[in-house]
């Protein structure tokens, strides 16, 4: 398939909830993916303005799991803020993923599955 024929995916989540690692692989599929930083913007719908995906996913991630899977320093409340500015795409998103306590082999599968059955 070329890029006509599959739709956008947009990735949308906290930091370190797995978006990079996530756009890799769905690439290596062949998927055009955008990695939307909605967390970082005070427009609620800025994944949309962006983007525009197809499909949107959003990857959930608790705060403790933000601190174990890197050097991240940051405080509960700075996470909190992210989750609210991500309010409005984790409403709009077409799959959401719980991710911890998962590898980034299972997550990639379980959207992969998803994909196919559309």
């Amino acid at each position: 398939m070329n890029d006509q024929e599959m739709p956008v995916i947009g990735l949308v989540g906290p930091c370190k909830s797995g978006k990079t690692v996530l756009k890799r692989g769905l690439v290596s599929y062949g998927y055009p993916v955008k990695h939307i930083a909605q967390e970082h913007s005070f427009v609620p719908d800025m994944w949309k303005k962006i983007a525009n995906p197809a499909i949107l996913i959003y990857l959930k991630v608790s705060y403790q799991a933000t601190l174990d899977r890197s050097s991240l320093s940051w405080s509960l409340e700075e996470y909190e803020e992210q989750l609210r500015r991500l309010t409005h795409a984790r409403a709009h998103a077409d799959l959401t993923i719980e991710t911890d306590g998962k590898t980034p082999g299972e997550i990639l599968r379980i959207v992969l599955d998803y994909l196919s059955s559309r």
